[in-house]
């Protein structure tokens, strides 16, 4: 599968690197540290939260009742001093001051009835935004071509399903409690406290404006932190993908690389420390700030209640006081509260762009409007002077196919045969429709593949490549991925044709028997002939075998082959094949060389022919 495992350009003229090195790497980590620019960002957000409008409706009438019993203490705590305690007349009144505090004490019984109700509302509705969203991303990447794959690591890909929906889910799950609760609480605490005195008030709340433009830029400091930060997470997923992966660990083992394995993983893991720290610190000034602001009040409103007193002020109580600082106090935490959910959202529209990037990506293989299914009856595969070249290779590369013209009749066996890198698994790639031609066409059934529905045409297709990739499953269930519904009969009947029966039968497990990540309890052959039987469990008209036997030794390639061959009877079969000895039995062997069909013709007549087909012979047989 070398060269289908490139596609998108990574071993193509020009195609991009997996990895950069030097200048080029730091110019793509800055470029990568500010977070995309999403139009209309806050209006998709909100959009999110369409579905439950309900429950919003239900969250914002308990918010608002919550938020209005929260200031009725303060003001049953002036009435308790100026009626029950302190009344003007100097007696204790005990009626009034116990309906007073029966009073305060329902109210707050209801309070927490009203927070657990709240809490359990909002947990539903930002979990299941969340996981909507989680989906929707799930599904762009599922439908995304073959060549974005290529292009795009697999950790990055990890990390913003995982890391970044992760990220805002506090936001998604708080913030709509958070910001209606507290901006209630800190309006309601501010018409309490001016129904109480207004100059108090004044004094309370003249400098809260600077906050909020200091808050602001606090902000945008916090969101490009957090857009690092993930970039760094991201790193770290994909080095954990790669050097954890077996192939990773075999690898680094195999070559005594364990310790640049860590030391890569070290660097990028002290970046994540410091991003983390700088995280968490931006804004603790600020907040230390806000809180000496707000805490500092209540001795500045005694100062003043003090001053208005002397100045002949009659409406400032005793009780006047104590309710007065009572209800700042509570104003302390819903603003300072305010404040910070203010500064998460504006770091989690770092992340949301991110995941709106990926959400919003085009797949560039799609079906067309007047797309039909692929015709009933014998499929025939046909090249009509087909190019293809990547669309990242560099001007003036040559194309990875030019010229290729082929009939391939129903039911028919061809070989295509050539040197490395000649183009051949990317003539597989073409048919399945994993890449699309550049220029000339390809028909199956008599339809250019691009008029045809990709389920349609994938249904019709059967694909067993070089290296056949297996789930940490039962044999039985990665059997089963090819149909579902198949019943055990049908499994013991795909496995025996694929002469891999007994061996599973040899199995203390049987086929329940698991076969470890990526199949690594199997051997080669044995993966290869279970890729097959579960290719014959699907039951393709077309099948396509690129390079099935390349990686196995001599017997196994054996063993595989009379699978093979009894797999490819009676289907239309094209096999890429590395070793002419595969497809010297054909109907057709196809040479390809430097993207061209250079020579046709069944084994015997290319080696008369004396061109390429015979060089290569000649090189694989001594």
């Amino acid at each position: 599968m070398g060269e289908l495992a490139s596609m998108g350009g990574a071993r193509g003229p020009g195609g991009p690197r997996n990895r950069v090195s030097g200048s080029d790497e730091d110019a793509q980590r800055r470029a990568n540290e500010d977070a995309p620019v999403i139009p209309g960002l806050g209006r998709r957000i909100a959009a999110l939260f369409r579905p439950h409008r309900r429950g919003l409706v239900a969250v914002v009438a308990l918010v608002l009742v919550g938020a209005g019993l929260s200031v009725v203490p303060p003001l049953l705590v002036q009435e308790a001093f100026d009626v029950g305690l302190f009344p003007a007349d100097g007696r204790v009144d005990l009626r009034a001051l116990a309906v007073i505090v029966g009073v305060m004490i329902a109210v707050f019984v209801v309070s927490a009835g009203l927070s657990v109700a709240q809490t359990r509302l909002t947990a539903g509705i930002g979990n299941s935004v969340m996981g909507s969203l989680r989906v929707q991303l799930f599904e762009r990447l599922q439908s995304m071509e073959l060549g974005f794959f290529t292009r795009t690591k697999t950790g990055v890909i990890q990390s913003r399903l995982q890391n970044d929906v992760g990220g805002v889910a506090g936001v998604l799950t708080n913030s709509v409690q958070n910001i209606l609760g507290n901006t209630v609480t800190v309006i309601a605490a501010i018409v309490a406290m001016l129904l109480i005195n207004w100059q108090l008030t004044l004094v309370a709340v003249v400098l809260m404006p600077g906050l909020v433009l200091v808050q602001r830029r606090v902000g945008r400091v916090r969101a490009r932190i957090a857009t690092r930060t993930q970039e760094s997470l991201s790193e770290m997923t994909s080095i954990t993908q790669e050097a954890l992966s077996i192939s990773g660990v075999l690898l680094a083992k195999s070559f005594n690389r364990q310790a640049r394995e860590v030391a890569r993983y070290q660097d990028e893991n002290g970046r994540q420390v410091r991003l983390q720290v700088q995280q968490a610190m931006s804004g603790q000034w600020f907040f230390a700030l806000v809180n000496v602001f707000l805490s500092s009040i209540p001795a500045v409103i005694y100062l003043v209640a003090g001053w208005l007193i002397t100045g002949g002020a009659t409406d400032i109580t005793a009780g006047a006081i104590v309710a007065f600082t009572t209800v700042q106090s509570r104003l302390l935490f819903p603003l300072v509260s305010l404040m910070r959910v203010a500064l998460d959202v504006q770091t989690s529209q770092a992340l949301f762009a991110r995941i709106f990037e990926y959400l919003d990506l085009t797949p560039s293989i799609v079906d067309a409007d007047d797309a039909v299914d692929v015709p009933e009856g014998p499929a025939s595969v046909v090249f009509r002077d087909v190019e293809f070249r990547y669309p990242d290779a560099a001007p003036g590369a040559a194309a990875t196919l030019s010229g290729v013209s082929v009939d391939i009749e129903p039911g028919s066996f061809v070989g295509v045969v050539g040197p490395s890198g000649a183009g051949k698994t990317t003539i597989s790639a073409l048919i399945p429709r994993f890449q699309d031609v550049t220029a000339g066409a390809v028909e199956v059934g008599g339809v250019d593949v691009r008029k045809l529905t990709q389920s349609s045409l994938i249904d019709r297709i059967g694909l067993v490549s070089q290296e056949s990739y297996l789930f940490h499953a039962s044999i039985a269930d990665n059997l089963r991925y090819a149909r579902p519904d198949a019943s055990g009969e049908e499994l013991v009947a795909a496995c025996t044709a694929a002469n891999i029966h007994d061996t599973i039968s040899s199995f203390p497990d049987g086929y329940d028997t698991l076969v470890g990540e990526r199949g690594y309890r199997l051997s080669g052959g044995e993966k290869q002939r279970l890729a097959i039987a579960r290719v014959l469990l699907k039951d393709p008209e077309i099948l396509l075998l690129d390079e099935a036997t390349s990686a196995l030794d001599s017997i196994s390639e054996r063993i595989v082959q009379r699978a093979l061959d009894t797999a490819s009877h009676g289907r239309t079969t094209i096999a890429i094949a590395h070793r002419l000895s595969t497809v010297q039995h054909a109907d057709r062997i196809l040479v390809i060389d430097a993207g061209r069909l250079v020579e046709s013709g069944t084994h015997p007549e290319l080696l008369a022919r004396g061109g390429v087909y015979s060089r290569l012979f000649s090189e694989q047989n001594g």
